[in-house]
């Protein structure tokens, strides 16, 4: 039997687009003299789809898209991530399912049964899970259709456990083929994961397996694609591209074993940060991007993401000097722009600075100069950028890494203006990892921007330093209590720190959380990211 995989790359809500990439993938599956095309979960939607799920009028139009699709699978079969209007009598309206749809009609659904309530995924919120799990006679082979989550639950690897297993059930049939259409999202490491799922569901079943991924970015979530196909053995007969739209097509009969090779994680992390941005600009209709250029390091691999992401001629990066403005910011910040060819202009903040410290004299009387003079200049920076923002049609970019957002070193309406946080979810030592990840060629960043040490410049000779731990110490802690939720005392004990740093540097997690509530959204490339999936009230007296 021969499976095509098709990861392709819906957007929400795009019906229409969405309907004609199933087609083309049909058209292609054909072209390879495939028996069955497999798409990823909801892909006529697109995933999430969210409150667009309680609108009946979108849910119309998705049956009709379905329905339009149907006649083109004449001579094959094909699996299709849809929502549907619950076949149930109780419970929920809605139920994500895969349509099988073979030689022009549809053979039947099989709904989703594992529905997962937790970090990013809010499924319980539209859909009823599934009351049958059904083997599917296709080509004369009996074939098992799950999706995403239903495989999970058989791997062991979640800290919590459902009340069924699908894979369980499954293993008493002896079903020929795994089918598996999945929107995994992307974070660091994941892909060695869903692949010993995938593993592990195949020697299950003693059958071969095969998952179809979604790839692309919606809203703070990417998707890295990569597709897999296992044998009965759980070993690695295929995988599809990462980060672009593929079909893959594999002949049971052809079994050479690959080797598996752990994706690079800075290339990874760099490729899922260019597709999320470039999406996000895409699929919501913009093209053109601003940006600050400090001279400094986070600004700097802002600038060339986006320069990836977007084109050179489609960025501007904006010098704005105060009288703390170094020289070294300045050369620095004009020789990456001229570096990456994007476009560069210098507005000084100085003239308006001085307004503001005039107005604001009476008021400020006898009072020393404190943080308070520091977030006007960052806030001026923050209105002139979003002043070209709107007069030119730019979508402005936040550069604050995660880092920062976690101690709250970062000003509202100021730096945490923007349309998009590019570095939200990596952390200060990511951002350097990076940063010579990208002069790995050559020095597109200012080899100085990568050794000085940072600083906001907004007063003399200042330094993070002088206001934070060492990043290293941030972002140990920072990994260890966000995204593996350790208590202080087990994170102390672990790297030797006083626990009074610890217990402060928590205490600060929690007590910023009403400015990441007012930051833009971010992109999500780790476990445990502050822009979705992280929920955390902002009144509180546990910190």
């Amino acid at each position: 039997m021969r499976i095509s995989l098709c990861q392709m790359n819906p957007t929400v809500g795009a019906l229409k687009e969405n309907r004609n990439k199933i087609l083309a993938g049909i058209k292609k599956a054909k072209d390879a003299k495939a028996d069955i095309v497999l798409f990823p979960e909801m892909a006529l939607t697109g995933y999430p789809p969210a409150d667009f799920l309680s609108l009946a009028h979108f849910i119309k139009k998705v049956k009709e898209g379905l329905e339009s699709i149907v006649a083109h699978t004449k001579g094959i079969a094909a699996i299709i991530g849809v929502v549907r209007e619950s076949p149930y009598s109780t419970g929920k309206m809605l139920v994500n399912s895969a349509c099988i749809c073979v030689d022009g009609e549809i053979l039947g659904f099989q709904d989703k049964t594992l529905l997962p309530t937790y970090d990013v995924f809010d499924e319980l919120r539209y859909f009823e899970p599934a009351r049958e799990r059904k083997v599917w006679l296709i080509s004369g082979k009996k074939i098992a259709v799950t999706i995403c989550e239903d495989i999970w639950q058989n791997a062991g690897c979640m800290d919590f456990s459902y009340p069924v297993d699908p894979i369980l059930d499954y293993k008493k049939e002896k079903i020929d083929y795994h089918l598996n259409l999945s929107a995994s999202p992307f974070s660091l490491m994941k892909f060695k994961k869903r692949l010993d799922v995938l593993r592990k569901s195949a020697l299950a079943l003693k059958a071969p397996s095969y998952l179809c991924n979604q790839v692309g970015g919606n809203d703070s979530l990417i998707f890295e694609g990569r597709s897999l196909a296992v044998n009965a053995k759980g070993e690695l007969i295929g995988m599809a591209k990462g980060f672009q739209e593929d079909l893959a097509t594999f002949d049971s009969q052809e079994n050479q074993i690959i080797e598996v090779k752990e994706p690079p994680k800075l290339e990874d992390l760099y490729q899922a940060l260019v597709l999320g941005l470039r999406d996000y600009f895409t699929k919501s209709g913009f093209k053109k991007a601003v940006l600050g250029l400090s001279g400094g390091i986070d600004s700097a691999l802002v600038a060339c993401i986006a320069k990836e992401a977007l084109g050179e001629e489609n960025v501007l990066g904006v010098f704005m000097p105060s009288r703390y403005s170094s020289k070294a910011s300045k050369e620095d910040s004009e020789a990456l722009a001229k570096n990456l060819n994007i476009s560069y202009q210098v507005i000084s903040i100085e003239e308006p600075f001085q307004s503001f410290l005039k107005l604001l004299h009476p008021f400020f009387e006898g009072k020393p100069a404190d943080v308070t003079e520091e977030n006007l200049q960052a806030r001026i920076r923050g209105n002139i950028l979003m002043a070209l923002s709107n007069k030119f049609g730019l979508i402005l970019l936040s550069t604050g890494n995660k880092s920062e957002l976690a101690l709250g070193y970062s000003t509202l309406y100021g730096d945490l203006c923007g349309g998009i946080a590019v570095l939200s979810d990596v952390s200060k030592r990511e951002v350097y990892e990076l940063s010579f990840f990208i002069n790995k060629h050559g020095p597109i960043i200012p080899i100085r921007t990568l050794t000085r040490p940072p600083s906001a410049e907004l007063k003399e000779n200042q330094k993070d330093s002088d206001s934070l731990p060492d990043y290293e110490i941030i972002d140990n802690i920072l990994e260890a209590y966000v995204e593996h939720h350790k208590s202080e005392e087990d994170i102390a004990i672990m790297y030797g720190y006083p626990l009074e740093l610890v217990m402060d540097l928590t205490t600060r997690i929690h007590r910023n959380e009403y400015k990441r509530r007012q930051s833009p959204p971010g992109l999500r490339v780790s476990e445990k990211a502050f822009s979705v999936g992280r929920e955390f009230p902002i009144v509180q007296k546990w910190r």
